[in-house]
């Protein structure tokens, strides 16, 4: 059972302590959080659902991304409340407990990395582990108001993490700070310190914050003024990414149509996007996990219960077009930013939803969202979410992302950025 205290972010407390003592460590004197989807020796992994816990064996290892954590200088003191099998973004468990969202108590907290994310934004550690897939750390970070890294796929170790989708996993990490969320992707990514590079240029993709829910200006002044202020007005570009995507990823012609039910809303290449990957993640969750699902038949909350079954249901139809897809985009992407640029996109479509939201406005959410987050999901590039305040007393966010491998570009970047953007946030909280 989850602990009802620390925001009912945890699972377990323990302390794991640092592997190395040295002063010089990265991350000497730091605390963090581990998502309970990834191996601790001797301790059972439980994936966000008893059943699972119940029918796994302790792990006999411990995940080489928690060891990097620990080897850095770090101390663990627990697992975190996750989304049952990591297949929400909600950040809802009818099990183990919602963690309590510390930006806005009656709203979801985002998941899968619920508790991970909770544990950063009420200040209970320093930073936490989590993974995304779909955006399992994006989202959560953007509801709670706090920073949130996705890395170029691939590039953090994902042995000893329960998978999900393989196509789309990665290790992510959160922080409220722009210095320890650097210094944490240091470690993980095994990157050695550099000068900060500026950015070549950055795109505002103007169509996908016409998705938000509250004013986009709210949104882009932040980080325009921000841009403006350290860079110069003009590396800063503006072009419709839906437009761009249509244009350059012939493949997702298969995938045009499906899912868009309220075009106005919507993008449809990007909605075509997020089909093509929602596709293959079924596949490939069926693949890693169908079996276990059709013979345990776990008890599953309302939403993850559908999609979970849904993709034991899934055929091999499109499969190999879903490949394409992610190479023509990451492709295309490359192209339109090259080795220095940044693309500049909504996290989410809106501040956190309300708790138990009722499943058509959650789906009509869903079709946004992942409009959003299939971008770097499909591309393999990374993306931060930063916290940009508070509007109508609800958190703000806004993503950038770097090419595949540019993570330490995007990181030095986010550092960079951090004062502007918290002199901007301030004018912007007062003029909206």
């Amino acid at each position: 059972m989850a602990l009802e205290s620390d925001y009912g972010a945890f699972m377990e407390k323990f302390v794991l302590q640092p592997s190395c003592s040295s002063h010089e460590l990265p991350l000497k004197g730091l605390t963090f959080a581990i998502k309970d989807i990834f191996d601790l020796d001797g301790l059972v992994t439980g994936f966000g659902n008893p059943e699972w816990a119940r029918t796994h064996s302790a792990a006999t290892s411990t995940a080489p991304a928690v060891l990097a954590a620990l080897s850095g200088g770090a101390m663990s003191v627990g697992k975190t409340v996750m989304d049952e099998l990591a297949y929400s973004i909600d950040g809802e468990n009818i099990h183990y407990g919602t963690p309590k969202n510390p930006c806005a108590p009656d709203r979801v907290p985002g998941g899968s990395s619920s508790g991970s994310a909770v544990a950063v934004g009420a200040k209970l550690v320093d930073f936490s582990l989590g993974t995304d897939t779909g955006g399992s750390v994006r989202v959560p970070a953007s509801y709670c108001g706090i920073l949130g890294f996705r890395p170029s796929h691939g590039a953090v170790s994902t042995m000893g993490v329960v998978p999900m989708a393989q196509s789309f996993d990665t290790v992510g990490w959160f922080a409220r700070d722009a210095e320890i969320l650097n210094r944490v992707g240091q470690v993980l990514l095994q990157l050695p310190t550099m000068e900060p590079v500026k950015p070549s240029h950055l795109i505002v993709a103007e169509d996908c914050f016409q998705l938000l829910s509250i004013p986009s200006g709210r949104v882009t002044t932040v980080l325009v003024n921000s841009v403006e202020k350290l860079f110069g007005g003009q590396i800063l570009k503006y072009a419709s990414l839906g437009d761009y995507v249509a244009e350059n990823v012939p493949s997702l012609r298969h995938f045009m149509g499906k899912g868009a039910q309220d075009q106005e809303r919507n993008i449809a290449p990007l909605v075509a996007l997020s089909s093509a990957m929602r596709l293959l993640q079924r596949h490939e969750f069926k693949n890693n996990h169908g079996e276990w699902v059709t013979t345990v038949k776990p008890n599953l909350g309302p939403g993850i219960f559908e999609r979970v079954w849904n993709a034991v249901g899934t055929t091999d139809e499109n499969i190999d077009i879903c490949h394409s897809v992610k190479a023509e985009l990451r492709a295309a992407l490359t192209g339109l930013l090259g080795d220095f640029g940044i693309l500049a996109i909504p996290t989410t479509p809106g501040p956190p939803p309300k708790l138990q939201m009722d499943p058509t406005t959650s789906e009509r959410l869903y079709v946004r969202a992942f409009s959003l987050l299939s971008v770097a999901g499909v591309s393999g590039f990374c993306q931060v979410s930063i916290p940009l305040g508070m509007y109508d007393n609800l958190p703000v966010s806004i993503s950038l992302l770097a090419k595949h491998g540019s993570d330490r570009l995007l990181l030095n970047l986010v550092q960079m950025l951090h004062e502007t953007l918290k002199e901007q946030i301030e004018i912007a909280q007062k003029n909206w």
